[in-house]
């Protein structure tokens, strides 16, 4: 079964919101530019998680079919009949 993207980058990307948000409003910075660059990076976060989860839900199926062909092969004897 495949990973939701979208559910793995959502929670990433609130997850930076808020720390970016903290990190800002510790650091000083105006309440406005807080939330500017928090918005940003969540929407980079969410951008850069969601592909990374569709690559890895593209390896992970790579690797089933091929298991899967590899069984059939093995069960059916693989070859031609010549």
């Amino acid at each position: 079964m495949p990973l939701s993207p979208r559910a793995i980058a959502v929670s990433t990307a609130v997850i930076c919101f808020f720390a970016l948000a903290i990190l800002g409003w510790f650091s000083g910075l105006m309440p406005a530019t807080c939330c500017k660059r928090a918005i940003l990076g969540a929407l980079f976060a969410y951008a850069v998680v969601a592909l990374i989860v569709k690559v890895i839900n593209a390896a992970l199926m790579d690797a089933i079919v091929t298991r899967e062909i590899t069984k059939q092969k093995e069960m059916y004897g693989g070859g031609t009949k010549h």
